[in-house]
């Protein structure tokens, strides 16, 4: 059981290694990894593979407790006993993390899927209570403007739609 208990440790740590390459791959914020359908596919397989370092981790340190729990109460056992240590709880802890971190790159992806087919186009309708003079970015408007507009509060509503930035 020892040997069983390596094995799936070891196999969710590489897990876990090549989930992380693959999610730095499949990140939008990254250059690699070709188009955004590609990326949120590498992003996904990323997610698997940390759900599956997850089931690792805690199935090895699930196998081990079981086998210690069993040996401490067995009363025909005369060997050395052992209890549960901070190891195994630091080791169900990561497992746990790695499986909520999977679900949440999964979901992100499926996420940004069903965002990216129902784009709304926003468009600003300016009044006519404007005047046509416009301004570039980075000018500033003469302080007789400023002042004008600050001071009347109802014809602040109706030169501004609906969307109000500050």
């Amino acid at each position: 059981y020892i040997q069983a208990c390596r094995g799936l440790m070891i196999t969710a740590i590489f897990l876990g290694f090549f989930g992380s390459v693959f999610a730095l791959v499949g990140m939008k914020c990254t250059k690699i990894g070709g188009s955004e359908k590609n990326k949120a596919r590498i992003a996904c397989f990323a997610g698997i593979e940390f759900i599956l370092s997850g089931v690792c981790s805690l199935s090895a340190c699930s196998l081990y407790a079981h086998r210690i729990t069993t040996e401490f109460f067995d009363p025909m056992f005369m060997s050395q006993k052992y209890e549960l240590g901070a190891a195994l709880f630091i080791g169900w802890a990561g497992g746990i993390l790695c499986i909520l971190g999977g679900c949440v790159f999964c979901f992100s992806v499926a996420d940004s899927f069903s965002r990216s087919h129902s784009k709304a186009n926003y468009i600003y309708r300016q009044t006519a209570s404007h005047s046509h003079t416009t301004y570039t970015r980075g000018q500033a408007k003469p302080v007789n403007e400023r002042l004008a507009a600050d001071n009347s509060g109802s014809s602040r509503m109706q030169q501004f739609d609906k969307n109000v930035y500050v």
